[in-house]
């Protein structure tokens, strides 16, 4: 496995949990450390440019998703508004919630353990200018306990005079990525046949057992990986190690393209590089929703998107160039490499971190541009860092959002295309299917049935306390304040019950 990020680490844990020897190797000092991550997108609402049945995947892919990550979700509402400057209307998106809403149901009636998003009658609410003013005169509660609660904030702190009517909310719920590294680290522990290294870079991947190699459609049954350890490239040691594998995963995230290089299979591609900013905004009065301000991508008045961590801290998005996006932050791939070029800057910030001054820069322009549907946001401060990165996006369209895997049997080789993080253990189940049909595995293992009934192992003794002593640890070693690997409400007892009680 090349690459512990999101994909990476799903595939080893799907792998490993199967008796397979599994070998992950990641640059950075843990795994998940990647692009900016902090919505479940069940449902994917925040894009109205994609289409209906799209998002049901997202909706499929996430309550799946959280079934082996429950403790990584911050459970509150996201309100997603239409500004008045917009050409869309908030009635356009209900054919596709009461779509999602019927999705869910059906989800339910397959699996009780599918209900993790509440009754399926309240994944979505409407709210008229009318209910906002009158919660707008109630006080406020610290610990909301009901969706007319989780809105008293956003009545009154929302400029009502900008957005059209209703407002929608929608159970789509925070995804904590200091939890999601935490939950991935532990649960690859729980295996004798997960060998994890960090720390690690991969020199170069080299067929071992090829025939027809000067071939296109040449067969490749063995790799052979050469990796250094970082250290002994920062002590200028020469010494480099290797390891035969029968099967290659290419789980590098942006930089997949390099390995695509060295096993030689032309693919498009485009990379982009987009980053999200920390901030604290400590006149909240309580919990607060997620908010979503609806806007053309890339253009000076694209979405807003205002995040909730515990203790005032805040996520901020803004897709316009001079916010989450960049001019030149959206390269492609070329007929002579499958691995687009990201300007040396973007390379500099993601290996090195940002400069302070663009990132105080940045930062401060997120705030003031949140600040014009959230007036009193202006007392919001900097915290000096930010979630950043390179995405991946399979073929030529920028704008997609659901892909999972591309498999080549005849070369033992599979890649990750992962654009969202939900979709993860969908490629692992693809590749797992693939490896079945080569011999590889059995057909009839019986983790195969405990992956579907969410049987795995490391939620039987890991509970919320140990998420959350080493997601704390992550967040400091990663130089965010540590309050952001909390979470306000964790997935309610009676569910996480019924998720991590059977016996594996």
């Amino acid at each position: 496995m090349l690459g512990g990020g999101a994909a990476g680490s799903t595939i080893a844990i799907r792998l490993a949990a199967l008796g397979l020897e599994t070998y992950v190797f990641e640059k950075q000092s843990s795994l998940i450390d990647g692009p900016p991550m902090c919505h479940l997108h069940a449902g994917g609402n925040l894009y109205r440019e994609i289409p209906d049945e799209d998002c049901v995947a997202l909706l499929k892919q996430c309550i799946d998703i959280v079934r082996l990550y429950p403790y990584t979700i911050d459970v509150r509402p996201t309100v997603f508004a239409v500004p008045t400057r917009d050409a869309g209307m908030p009635e356009d998106l209900l054919p596709r919630l009461d779509t999602l809403t019927d999705a869910y149901h059906e989800l339910i009636e397959q699996d009780i353990n599918n209900k993790i998003l509440g009754e399926p009658e309240n994944y979505y609410q409407l709210y008229s200018h009318e209910q906002l003013i009158e919660l707008s005169k109630r006080e406020q509660v610290a610990i909301p306990s009901c969706v007319d609660e989780w809105m008293i904030p956003v009545a009154k702190y929302l400029d009502l005079n900008k957005v059209k009517f209703p407002l929608i909310v929608v159970q789509e719920y925070g995804w904590n990525i200091f939890r999601l590294a935490a939950s991935a680290q532990l649960a690859l522990a729980e295996y004798a046949h997960a060998h994890v290294f960090t720390s690690t870079t991969v020199k170069q991947v080299v067929a071992v057992d090829c025939e027809n190699c000067s071939n296109i459609d040449h067969h490749v049954r063995k790799w052979r990986i050469d990796y250094q350890q970082n250290s002994d490239i920062l002590d200028n040691e020469a010494k480099i190690d290797s390891i035969e594998v029968d099967y290659l995963i290419n789980a590098c995230g942006f930089r997949t393209g390099i390995i695509d290089d060295m096993v030689g299979v032309n693919v498009t591609r485009m990379v982009e590089f987009k980053s999200s900013y920390v901030t604290h905004w400590g006149e909240t009065g309580g919990q607060i929703p997620e908010i979503i301000i609806y806007g053309a991508r890339g253009t000076p008045e694209g979405m807003a998107q205002l995040t909730p961590y515990p203790n005032g801290y805040f996520q901020i998005h803004g897709m316009s160039k001079f916010i989450t996006l960049f001019n030149d932050g959206l390269v492609a791939s070329t007929k002579d490499s499958a691995q687009p070029k990201l300007p040396a800057q973007y390379v500099h910030y993601i290996e090195d971190g940002w400069d302070k001054a663009p990132l105080q820069a940045r930062s401060q322009q997120s705030i003031d541009y949140v600040a014009e549907f959230v007036p009193t946001f202006s007392s919001a401060r900097t915290v000096g860092n930010a979630l950043y990165g390179g995405q991946q996006i399979p073929g030529v369209d920028d704008t997609l959002r659901v892909a999972d895997v591309s498999l080549y049997p005849n070369l033992h080789y599979a890649r990750a295309e992962n654009v969202k993080a939900s979709s993860t253990l969908i490629a692992a189940d693809e590749i797992v299917q693939q490896l079945t049909e080569m011999g590889i595995l059995d057909n009839d293992l019986p983790a195969n049935h405990e992956r579907y009934a969410h049987q795995w192992a490391y939620l039987m003794h890991n509970d919320s306390v140990a998420i959350d002593k080493v997601a704390r640890v992550l967040a400091y070693e990663r130089g965010f304040p540590i309050p952001m690997a909390d979470v306000n409400h964790n997935l309610r007892t009676d569910i996480l019950n019924n998720l991590t009680t059977a016996d594996v």
